[in-house]
């Protein structure tokens, strides 16, 4: 299923688009609501297509770390309550996950989001993340339309 999973800033958990009005994206909430809100211009919708991680060497884009995450936790959800964690076991944790991960620009919070953004997904059968989260050529939503060939 080739769809477009979005992070609004500012709003917790992950959007799946849906439509585009005139002047807001019409978004649905991947959590047991499925509720559907406007997304406007002002808020900061970034596509998970678009996130990558820092390392060492090269950034490495964010379907392959989540990739990394299903191998680790052979395709359940995450191990480690990122809720309770402390920073230390957060950070021994993903350096299983991303073993090269700079650790001077990874911060504590955005291992917790990424953590919580994988549990949201496995929950939701999104699990093939280098074909779901693969960018579009062009920006038009009609660039992801849902296959039913599966």
């Amino acid at each position: 299923m080739l769809q477009t999973v979005l992070a609004i800033s500012g709003k917790p958990g992950l959007y799946k688009l849906v439509s585009r009005a005139t002047n807001s994206l019409i978004v649905e909430a991947l959590d047991d609501t499925h509720k559907r809100i406007p997304a406007f211009a002002s808020d900061r919708v970034t596509s998970l297509a678009d996130i990558a991680m820092y390392t060492d060497t090269d950034d490495v884009p964010l379907w392959q770390v989540l990739t990394n995450m299903k191998n680790l936790e052979e395709g359940k959800t995450a191990s480690i309550n990122f809720r309770k964690a402390s920073g230390d076991e957060l950070r021994e944790y993903f350096a299983k996950v991303l073993p090269e991960f700079d650790r001077d620009r990874v911060h504590n919070s955005d291992i917790k989001k990424l953590i919580q953004w994988y549990d949201i997904l496995v929950k939701n059968g999104i699990t093939d993340f280098e074909k779901d989260m693969k960018p579009t050529d062009g920006d038009n939503i009609d660039d992801r339309k849902e296959s039913n060939e599966e």
